[in-house]
């Protein structure tokens, strides 16, 4: 498994290549293909990546050469799996805006 390494905030690209095992060109390409994928630019006009983006690259790159998905195939699933989350977060919360009111006709 590859280490990202904690004490930083900001990767340049070629560092951020590096923890990935992917070139440069590559990023930039998934950058155009992949809307999760949007790094900041430093005042030197040089792409920026956070912890958050190195994450996103690694499962890019898992997708794309362990489960051998196309580049759609993979902008799907990283829908997907952005989706679900917001899902059960709002299951959790009406079921404890439930739970609320039923206290709140207790105390009545």
């Amino acid at each position: 498994m590859v280490q990202i390494p904690d004490n930083r905030k900001y990767f340049r690209i070629g560092e951020a290549s590096r923890i990935v095992g992917v070139q440069p060109y590559v990023l930039r390409y998934w950058e155009n293909e992949f809307p999760q994928l949007k790094p900041r630019r430093a005042d030197s006009r040089q792409r920026t990546y956070q912890k958050k983006d190195l994450e996103t690259l690694l499962e890019i790159k898992r997708l794309l050469y362990e489960e051998r998905m196309t580049i759609a195939g993979a902008r799907l699933r990283l829908k997907k799996e952005k989706v679900e989350p917001q899902a059960q977060g709002r299951s959790l919360f009406k079921e404890i805006k439930g739970e609320l009111y039923r206290i709140l006709e207790t105390l009545r």
